[in-house]
């Protein structure tokens, strides 16, 4: 990355434990890095390797154990205004949803958080133009209730809440788990969009390395709390010998794994 793009997260050193004794777990384990403006980066890795905790250090649900954190070189100390820049989506829409509560009444609510906050006729019309742009009729949604949704128009819903909200940064935590294939590709064309029209940075949290091939200008391999491996995709995929990484390059078909590569890397071209 240029060295002229600023630096949205830098972690020196940074650790996150929990526990203690001989309960003590090390979730994040000295872990350095940084992320820049307008950049892609996927966190990758299995089940408990921490990209999840990592992710929520980023939202500053966490704080390090040890080592430094900065979001634009300040420490995360107020969290509504954090808020107001740096926004999540997360694998299960339904809990990020108040069941008893309309669906156009939570995405209007969640504008409550900004700064300035808009007039009621601005919010009913930041709400709107967020459905729109997931490809949700305003009026196919009045009156609903989340639990009238399938997980996969849940889904768009919170991805209209952030077309609302236009955060400067987004941490998207598996967000294409629970969707299938064919909803899969429209959340990510979706997330695209919304990097493209509101030039965010998107930090992915994934086991998919494919989906990280996909979207990434960067990749981040964690196993045990570790980085163990990172670069472009073309690095990470092509040129590496780490056996994490193969390990999960090895969860792709053999029979489809050279072409998928090879095609994958000019799609982003």
């Amino acid at each position: 990355m240029p060295n002229n793009k600023s630096v949205v997260f830098s972690a020196q050193n940074v650790s996150k434990t929990f526990g203690a004794g001989k309960n003590l777990k090390t979730a994040v384990d000295n872990v350095s890095f940084d992320i820049y403006d307008g950049e892609i980066i996927s966190i990758v890795g299995g089940s408990g390797c921490g990209k999840s905790v990592l992710a929520k250090i980023m939202l500053g649900l966490y704080q390090p154990s040890r080592g430094t954190f900065l979001y634009r070189d300040h420490q995360i100390k107020n969290l509504k205004n954090h808020w107001n820049e740096v926004q999540s989506v997360f694998q299960d829409p339904f809990s990020c949803f108040n069941q008893f509560f309309s669906i156009r009444s939570q995405l209007e609510d969640s504008l409550n958080i900004l700064k300035d906050k808009p007039s009621k006729e601005e919010v009913k019309a930041r709400v709107d133009a967020g459905l729109l742009a997931v490809n949700v009729k305003p009026s196919d949604i009045e009156g609903k209730y989340p639990f009238e949704l399938s997980g996969g128009q849940m889904q768009r819903m919170l991805l209209a809440r952030i077309f609302a909200l236009r955060p400067k940064v987004l941490i998207a935590d598996e967000p294409t788990s629970m969707v299938d294939a064919c909803v899969r590709a429209n959340i990510l064309d979706y997330l695209m969009k919304l990097k493209q029209e509101l030039q965010m940075t998107i930090v992915f949290v994934t086991h998919d390395i494919g989906l990280a091939n996909y979207v990434s200008d960067r990749i981040f391999i964690m196993h045990d709390g570790k980085i163990v491996n990172q670069g472009t995709p073309e690095e990470v995929l092509d040129k590496t010998q780490e056996p994490h990484t193969l390990k999960l390059l090895d969860d792709i078909p053999e029979v489809h794994k050279t072409e998928w590569i090879k095609n994958s890397h000019r799609s982003k071209k």
